[in-house]
């Protein structure tokens, strides 16, 4: 799949979180109510352990929690765009 074919795919369903190491995702711009776009900052084989880490977090343990944001997610911790928000949010890997 063409990067520019991922949005209209993930528009087709409903609650969907998109992972990828594709760090172009990474935009404001791209937020929406109906999925979340994850973009994994760290080595191909962390990704995996880095995806399920971010799913156990507590601010995105759900559906519900993640639909509308846009995540960066690195050693450090996440970053996030969330849906109207005028400002990138950053938290730690301890919540």
């Amino acid at each position: 799949m063409l990067d520019d074919e991922i949005i209209p795919f993930l528009l087709q369903r409903r609650r969907c979180t998109f992972f990828t190491i594709d760090l172009d995702f990474y935009r404001r711009r791209l937020c929406h109510a109906r999925y979340c776009l994850v973009c994994l900052d760290v080595g191909e084989y962390e990704a995996a352990a880095f995806a399920r880490r971010l799913l156990r977090h507590s601010e995105f343990d759900t559906d519900a929690k993640r639909m509308g944001s846009v995540i960066r997610v690195s050693h450090r911790g996440l970053a996030v765009w969330r849906l109207h928000a005028e400002m990138q949010l950053h938290l730690d890997w301890s919540l």
